[in-house]
């Protein structure tokens, strides 16, 4: 299954005005002109409980109960980047100093002009867009076999997720070996969902992968798609063919990745020497989560029991910091990827 972006998604803003007629004016200027998804609260406590997804806040001052620049520091201290424009019919220059002391992008004066209005909420909404999509860290877990990453790193993605970053699986066989397709694909389904994560299912032989194409082919393609800057394959120091050929096949695909490391399978051999310990106590329980999904697997697999799980979590702590850690074999990290990481 290939995921897909789609379109990119028009700005969001949030305007705040005890004022009906003035929401409705800021309203028409940037729906019907600018083409913008707009959500209004005419107090800022409202205003305060809508701000998820939204690009740009446009303010008044004057409002029963909280003040707009009360607003503005509010929001400034939970949303540091958060674009908040100031708007008040008084023309003193005080206001406008103390909404800059405070911090907002803007400041305008009612009447408000229409093309000036559409203007800066435009400019402001872009370039947050554009900052958002600089700073974001793409997380890319590579597995042969369904519930393969969630067993090795499920509780590291899980802390990506929590940090906000972008979580990619790919996995490269749909586990006809372990049971019914049909079944181990709404598996995987389900634990990507609880993830956030997008999802690529392949097609390869189960028990089968070869090391080159289509294996090869099948990572660097999403590697293109997605673009990540860290990658989680399986260790080459694993008994199962399948866990080899993927983690050779990945090396190729993602040599130009700049973070690469190796997780633990429960095939994996005594030769698998971690050298990198990331502490998941916050998110144990939510690896459990993860790994409850794969129902057709918790009945066979003895390795997939909960204690088991925990009790080789609690192992590996012993090297790294917490109660609970996941070990990784780290082939490269040029960047600061990794979550709450605990070295030996």
């Amino acid at each position: 299954m290939r995921g897909t972006d789609g379109d990119a998604k028009p700005l969001r803003a949030l305007l705040i005005d005890d004022d009906p007629d003035a929401l409705l004016f800021m309203r028409d200027v940037l729906d019907r002109r600018g083409g913008m998804d707009v959500a209004t609260a005419g107090d800022a406590e409202t205003a305060l409980r809508s701000l998820d997804g939204v690009d740009v806040v446009v303010t008044d001052v004057e409002m029963p109960g909280m003040t707009g620049l009360e607003l503005l520091t509010r929001i400034r201290a939970a949303r540091p980047d958060q674009p908040v424009v100031v708007v008040t019919a008084h023309p003193s220059l005080d206001y406008a100093v103390e909404a800059l002391r405070g911090q907002a992008a803007e400041f305008l004066r009612k009447p408000l002009d229409p093309a000036e209005l559409l203007r800066v909420v435009t400019d402001l909404g872009r370039t947050a867009r554009e900052a958002a999509a600089a700073a974001r860290h793409v997380v890319l877990a590579v597995g042969a076999h369904p519930d393969d990453v969630e067993i090795g790193v499920g509780g590291l993605l899980s802390a990506h997720a929590a940090r906000g970053d972008e979580i990619a699986i790919v996995t490269l066989t749909r586990g006809a070996r372990g049971g019914t397709t049909a079944t181990r694909e709404d598996e995987s389904r389900a634990a990507a969902r609880m993830l956030g994560a997008r999802l690529f299912l392949e097609d390869g032989e189960d028990t089968r992968l070869p090391v080159n194409d289509p294996t090869l082919s099948a990572v660097q393609r999403v590697i293109e798609e997605v673009r990540p800057q860290t990658v989680y394959v399986h260790s080459f120091h694993d008994l199962h063919q399948d866990h080899r050929a993927v983690h050779q096949a990945t090396m190729v695909a993602a040599r130009k990745v700049p973070t690469i490391a190796c997780y633990q399978s429960p095939s994996a051999t005594v030769d698998f020497k971690p050298n990198r310990f990331v502490g998941i106590d916050d998110y144990v329980e939510r690896k459990l989560d993860l790994l409850a999904c794969f129902g057709s697997q918790v009945k066979t697999r003895d390795y997939l029991e909960s204690e088991v799980i925990v009790a080789t979590a609690r192992y590996w702590s012993r090297y790294g910091g917490g109660r609970y850690t996941e070990p990784l074999e780290v082939v490269r990290d040029r960047t600061d990827a990794m979550p709450v990481v605990e070295e030996r």
